[in-house]
């Protein structure tokens, strides 16, 4: 045994010579594992959610086998093992429904086996959020590998953005400028490689909320799934786990306040996705870091947004790659004094200014100048008021600025399903000031929050060259998807919120300067028609059983991260006791 035994996890099962010691190593060596593997030497634990049913990351056994070259290469000794794979294009009624239950699989998984540190293998939109939030519960050293984007979409000669095309596309459908044929033409050309949505969507954005809270090495955000880099990537990482198993830097010592600050900066210049403040939340929450929704205004408000990718501007992750990634715009925010924190650690042991202090930028046009950014204030906006009284968000650099302050009526879908019975209906009493209001779709409304949000706008409306409206919900939107879409409002309407009680008609105003969201009902009336409505509840079937109740029953609200009561807070890795 060598001179690390003693610190090790793994020792626990394999560095003792009685009958546990003895079963634990026969088993493993039924798999042609010889001795001196179990010399002392770092159990490195592979955390694959490769799933042929998660196209994102169906190419998950290639990336795995990297990083095993790179384990090897430092002396530690590579296990892969499946976690539940909760892929957003497939899975019903919507991956964030499954996203604790990964997380769940993630920390027993690591908790209960022989494992020193861990390689996330994460792609898909919420296996990053899973796989972190299992393995910060557990508090053992890790390091997040990413699937990468996929390569750019194709049709009709120019470049096309995974996810946004289909929003864009269907909607001019609609509006009869096109036809179903040629909407369904751009359906082989939009997904032609391995890899994530080639946008900013949720996929790319946290990749790029990894990064930023230095939990991989640097390029992994946007290195494309085919690159050959990104299997270089891959092997580096497996090289550096190991000294971080002999180091123990752990998770706690990298998701930091000070790397959370340094995210949400980030977040703001690259545009990225509104689902980061529910995903960060429940991270945070997992190590035990104060975060709050309000900390998106404090942090990320006047960060202007410098990265020129859909669906805020024109580019793709390609180009934000060949651009110089994200550690280009890190540089910006760092020479510009915008990184909180640019001494905050990072996996490979150095900190994150100096992993990024010399980054070349190669396209000024995809990584603006800060003097030059897509939106001057990027970031999320944080709203409040008598509709969303624990908050709802809004994204500006994918929003109409004129309507970023608007008064209009609102016209009310009790449900998805109503929204959809009646959107394409020519009798629908709406005009293109309407605020269109969706009820029913957040945590424990649909269940599980779907991205839903971006409600098409009426057939009608979109007829007479309207491209946007306010839309009002509980509900999340995809990263990929652009409008002025307020979403996130807490607490939800299944959980007794105002927006349950809104009516058609009802007057409703949006300030996003001032950060507000606001009824013209009084509190009076307000409370009136919540005890109406709670009594109207009494009699409202509720599907229940497995999972569904566990998720509903405990389920936080969006403004908390979306997590279960019970899975909030650090448990650290302690082994559990044998059985022999």
């Amino acid at each position: 045994m060598n001179a690390h035994t003693k610190k090790l996890r793994s020792a626990a099962w394999f560095g003792t010579v009685d009958k546990n010691g003895f079963m634990y190593r026969s088993w493993m060596k039924n798999q042609g594992i010889p001795d001196h593997e179990f010399d002392g030497r770092p159990i490195i634990g592979i955390c694959n959610t490769w799933s042929e049913l998660t196209p994102c990351n169906a190419h998950f056994r290639q990336l795995a086998d990297r990083v095993k070259r790179g384990v090897y290469e430092a002396g530690g000794f590579p296990v892969e093992f499946p976690v539940f794979s909760n892929g957003e294009s497939n899975l019903r009624p919507t991956a964030m429904f499954t996203r604790n239950l990964a997380s769940m699989d993630v920390e027993e998984a690591i908790r209960g086996n022989p494992i020193d540190a861990v390689v996330l293998l994460a792609g898909c939109d919420k296996t990053t959020p899973a796989l972190l939030m299992g393995a910060a519960s557990c508090d053992v050293p890790a390091i997040v590998v990413s699937g990468g984007p996929m390569l750019n979409g194709k049709h009709e000669g120019r470049d096309i953005g995974s996810g946004t095309v289909v929003w864009q596309l269907s909607e001019q459908v609609k509006a009869g400028r096109i036809s179903i044929h040629e909407f369904m033409s751009a359906e082989a050309g939009m997904s032609r490689s391995a890899g994530t949505c080639n946008t900013m969507g949720t996929a790319s954005t946290m990749a790029c909320m990894a990064e930023a809270l230095g939990v991989t090495l640097p390029h992994n955000a946007a290195i494309p799934a085919v690159d050959a880099r990104r299997y270089v990537l891959a092997q580096l990482s497996g090289t550096r786990i190991v000294e971080m198993a002999l180091e123990d830097l752990r998770l706690s010592k990298l998701l930091t306040r000070e790397a959370f600050e340094n995210a949400i900066r980030t977040n703001a210049a690259i545009g990225g996705s509104t689902n980061a403040a529910i995903h960060l939340k429940a991270i945070a929450g997992r190590i035990g870091v104060p975060l709050e929704l309000d900390d998106w205004t404090r942090i990320g408000r006047g960060t202007p947004t410098i990265v020129d990718l859909q669906p805020s501007g024109r580019f793709l992750m390609e180009e934000f790659y060949y651009a110089g990634g994200l550690p280009a715009v890190l540089r910006r925010l760092g020479e510009a004094g915008l990184l909180p924190h640019p001494d905050a650690l990072t996996a490979n042991g150095k900190s994150l200014w100096e992993n990024v202090r010399e980054a070349p930028i190669y396209d000024a046009e995809v990584v603006r100048p800060l003097d030059k950014p897509l939106v001057h204030d990027g970031g999320l906006r944080v709203l409040r008021g008598n509709l969303a009284p624990n908050g709802a968000v809004l994204k500006p650099s994918a929003a109409t600025a004129s309507l970023l302050k608007h008064r209009g009526p609102a016209v009310v879908f009790e449900d998805f399903d109503d929204y959809k019975r009646r959107i394409a209906d020519p009798g629908l009493d709406v005009t293109p000031d309407s605020v269109l209001v969706l009820k029913n779709c957040g945590p424990k409304g649909y269940p599980g929050m779907a991205e839903v949000g971006n409600m098409g706008l009426p057939p009608k409306l979109l007829e007479a060259g309207v491209t946007d409206m306010v839309r009002i919900s509980d509900a999340r939107m995809s990263g990929t998807a652009y409008g002025t879409v307020v979403l996130h409002v807490a607490p939800e309407a299944r959980a007794g919120g105002p927006l349950a009680v809104v009516r058609d008609g009802d007057w409703i105003e949006l300030d996003c300067d001032v950060g507000t969201l606001h009824v013209e009902i009084g509190d009076d009336e307000i409370r009136a028609r919540l005890a109406q409505w709670a009594k109207t509840q009494e009699d409202v079937p509720v599907e229940r059983g497995g999972y569904r109740s566990l998720y509903i029953d405990h389920v936080l609200q969006a403004d908390e991260g979306c997590d279960f009561d019970f899975l909030v807070g650090c448990r650290g890795a302690d082994v559990p006791r044998h059985s022999h």
